[in-house]
């Protein structure tokens, strides 16, 4: 959706495919961190951006055994915003749908979902697609898949990824909030157990880790059992754990890893998920792809728009973004395999790394997580100019009641 609204704006006419029909599902991956923030500032969007509803986290923190730890600190961080902004995904979606139907460039075809792409002479041409009356074809000079780890692009297109590892899975859980609950720390963990909680308003988005392939025994011990692991590494939610009656109630996210060795071939490029599988640690995902889009903007639209597309521009954007990627897949596999997968598999007292301890005597070096984190090694902004001016006003944003909760 970023990159075509960008795309759009310079001038190149987009058309952007969604199987739903609306965007109201649980994305989970609601933390806008302050390099896309930026991005918004960038085009002159954030006021109303941040108008939308949302929760600011200037801190994270942890509860390592009975100790809680301050990991990062966001205030000192070079950007616009200094906090990670938790807003729902949707909402995040339907502020750039508004902002890419302002151009008469852009077009957004919602219940179109891609099936397979169209190959001719050795390119990529175009994708098939099933909407709304029924299978059509969709000719473009450059399809771009950003359709997440499960791109219906990676296997037809004959993709190699390199699985990099994982040693956990997310169980993911919603718990009402109470007004009297007091600020808790982002993250817990005990021997075998970690959640993460994430203060939505009116909710707590729950995240509690297990070993990689665990959800059969879990599942198997029933959902009483569940409840009593969360209320012993989480006593203040105790008093709501009804709120998961069955399994329903539980969403399993697979964690995986990895990242494809080529990202594009003639006609063809993947970004996001599609390209690079990222891990749930730091909650980076969204940000990573949104600079993907930023950078695959920067470099595409000019040659898209005079109709001179080449491989090596393909190629370019994937020079501009692989480096940026490794160095934070690579934080994420050694947290995942230094520190999470020992504290799952501990069968003795844990205690928190001694460099968390000079976090703590030593408060600005939590600016460095906060740095990686937030910004990352090589944030983009972007470059391409608004040649298109609006056409059209921009529709208000529809503020409704959903069945996931809370207010959209």
């Amino acid at each position: 959706m970023m990159l075509g609204v960008l795309l759009a704006r310079a001038g190149v006419a987009t058309v952007v495919l969604e199987k739903h029909g609306d965007f109201l599902r649980d994305f989970r991956g609601d933390t806008v961190h302050p390099s896309t923030l930026d991005v918004m500032g960038d085009l002159g969007w954030l006021e109303d951006f941040l108008a939308l509803p949302h929760q600011e986290v200037r801190q994270l923190s942890a509860r390592v055994g009975k100790v809680e730890l301050t990991l990062a600190d966001f205030t000192h961080v070079p950007t616009r915003c200094k906090f990670i902004a938790l807003m729902p995904q949707w909402d995040f979606l339907t502020f750039l749908a508004a902002r890419g139907r302002r151009y008469g460039t852009f077009d957004l075809r919602m219940r179109t979902a891609a099936t397979d792409s169209i190959e001719e002479n050795g390119r990529v041409v175009g994708v098939r697609a099933s909407g709304p009356e029924g299978p059509l074809e969709v000719r473009a000079d450059l399809v771009v898949a950003a359709d997440g780890r499960h791109s219906t692009m990676r296997a037809p297109g004959g993709f190699v990824s390199d699985d990099l590892g994982a040693p956990m899975d997310v169980l993911w859980m919603r718990l009402p909030r109470l007004p009297s609950d007091a600020f808790q720390a982002l993250g817990r963990v005990e021997r075998g157990k970690i959640l993460v909680t994430l203060d939505r308003g009116t909710y707590w988005q729950c995240a509690y880790v297990i070993p990689k392939g665990g959800f059969d025994a879990v599942r198997a011990a029933g959902i009483d059992a569940l409840r009593a692991q969360l209320a012993e590494i989480a006593p203040f939610l105790a008093d709501r754990l009804g709120a998961i009656a069955s399994w329903d109630d539980v969403s399993l996210l697979t964690v995986r890893v990895d990242r494809l060795r080529t990202w594009w071939k003639p006609g063809l490029l993947c970004i996001g998920d599609a390209a690079h599988a990222m891990s749930p640690v730091g909650g980076v995902g969204i940000n990573m792809a949104v600079q993907d889009a930023v950078a695959a903007a920067n470099i595409l639209a000019a040659p898209l728009r005079a109709g001179g597309l080449t491989d090596d521009d393909l190629a370019r954007v994937q020079r501009r973004r692989e480096w940026p990627t490794r160095v934070i897949q690579s934080v994420q596999v050694f947290i995942g395999n230094r520190v999470i997968g020992r504290v799952l598999g501990a069968k003795g007292p844990i205690a928190a790394p001694a460099i968390l301890d000079a976090f703590q005597r030593l408060p600005l070096l939590r600016t460095l997580p906060a740095w990686l984190v937030g910004v990352g090694v090589r944030p983009e902004h972007p470059r391409t100019p608004e040649l298109v001016p609006p056409s059209v006003a921009e529709p208000p944003v529809l503020m409704a009641k959903s069945s996931l909760g809370g207010t959209e």
